[in-house]
């Protein structure tokens, strides 16, 4: 089954560290771009960072430069998101697309071609 499985969600506090792992299953991430979103409760999903399949990097949330860090090991065919310094507003279900090659910063589902079901991350004392 072709799928991207997100994990590494949870609760933590405010200056917590959180490290978000993009499995992919069925295919090799190699040829592929993978793109951490975000989707806070009543909020459009935004774009936080993507990862090129050239290793470029690009963060496209202000607040969260410094703080979050996106790496890939194909090796292990995962691509992860480090967050640090987390604080309240970072809460969000946090998800992981895949599309051929670049980063577009675009949001539609249908711009990627796979997935994660999403993990939730919780940022409160």
């Amino acid at each position: 089954q072709l799928q991207l499985v997100e994990s590494g969600g949870g609760l933590v506090q405010p200056g917590g560290s959180l490290r978000l792992s993009c499995a992919a299953s069925g295919f090799t991430l190699d040829y592929y771009a993978i793109t951490w979103f975000r989707q806070a409760p009543g909020k459009e999903r935004e774009g936080v960072s993507c990862i090129s399949s050239g290793d470029d990097t690009i963060y496209w949330v202000d607040s969260v430069k410094g703080r979050f860090t996106i790496s890939r090991d194909n090796a292990k065919n995962t691509v992860y998101l480090q967050m640090n310094s987390l604080k309240p507003e970072d809460t969000a279900v946090y998800y992981c697309a895949a599309a051929r090659y670049y980063c577009s910063g675009r949001v539609g589902r249908y711009e990627y071609d796979y997935w994660g079901q999403g993990t939730q991350v919780t940022v409160s004392s």
